[in-house]
């Protein structure tokens, strides 16, 4: 049997009212944009490896790039199968109309995104915090925020709720101020605490002279008196300092014996 006849009876099976050969032209199609696609995201992602965007405005980009190319590729394919293209445009200009009102959260999250990417209150790799998450940003994509908290999850927090939230941001400013709290009994004089204080700053060489440490008495309490211990350090110390300073003072009140205030709880 000649090849041409292996064609024509291929071209004669029918599934529905496509042919079988239509179908498989299709296949083919698809395979192409497919590789097609991967080989351009390919040359993009090499684009922003040498761009000096920011990397949250290139991770953007891609998924606009990733979504722009998956609906041409489905306009291509399904005109392979016989459809006319510039009805399915119009289809999907008019359920896209139709659909806008259900979608509502997702365009918000998407002119959210880029609302975030032009006022920039964080880019990737800053530690933020909002609406009660906090973590290091990976990427802003078209509906999502992605962030890695402390204990490695990853939380996907829609972009609409980025930028109504409060955003707090760790890393932006070069310098951070630690304030730590201590509970000193009635019978140590102010000064005698506020000199150890100032001793267990200025022990770790890791508080900044200038602003100088700010130490002052806080508040009364029922059986003790609060102190305010407030120094100034690099972002990148700033964790480690606080468990350091609450170790020295610790050592500190007990080698002056300085005395510190027990809460005893009661049996209920």
């Amino acid at each position: 049997m000649k090849f041409s006849d292996t064609l024509d009876s291929i071209s004669n099976i029918k599934l529905g009212t496509i042919s079988l050969m239509t179908v498989l032209s299709a296949i083919l199609v698809f395979l192409v944009c497919l590789l097609v696609i991967t080989i351009i995201l390919r040359i993009v992602d090499r684009i922003q490896e040498r761009s000096k965007l920011d990397k949250t405005i290139n991770s953007f980009i891609r998924s606009g790039i990733k979504v722009a190319l998956w609906i041409i590729a489905t306009i291509i394919v399904v005109g392979k199968m016989g459809i006319e293209t510039t009805s399915l445009v119009t289809l999907v200009g008019v359920a896209g109309l139709a659909l806008s009102l259900s979608v509502q959260g997702l365009l918000s999250n998407l002119f959210s995104g880029i609302t975030t990417l032009t006022t920039k209150p964080f880019t990737s790799g800053d530690f933020v915090e909002f609406g009660g998450v906090s973590g290091t940003v990976l990427k802003v994509e078209l509906f999502y925020t992605t962030i890695v908290t402390g204990d490695n999850k990853l939380i996907y927090i829609p972009n609409s709720h980025v930028a109504s939230a409060k955003i707090i941001n760790y890393t932006r400013e070069k310098n951070r101020r630690v304030d730590l709290t201590f509970a000193v009994s009635y019978n140590v004089t102010t000064e005698t605490v506020k000199t150890a204080l100032r001793d267990a700053a200025k022990a770790d060489k890791r508080v900044m002279d200038e602003p100088a440490p700010f130490v002052g008495l806080l508040t009364y309490k029922e059986n003790s008196i609060e102190y305010a211990l407030r120094v100034w350090t690099k972002k990148e110390d700033c964790g480690d300092i606080q468990f350091a300073l609450n170790e020295s003072v610790r050592e500190i009140f007990t080698q002056r014996g300085i005395e510190r205030p027990i809460s005893i709880s009661m049996p209920t």
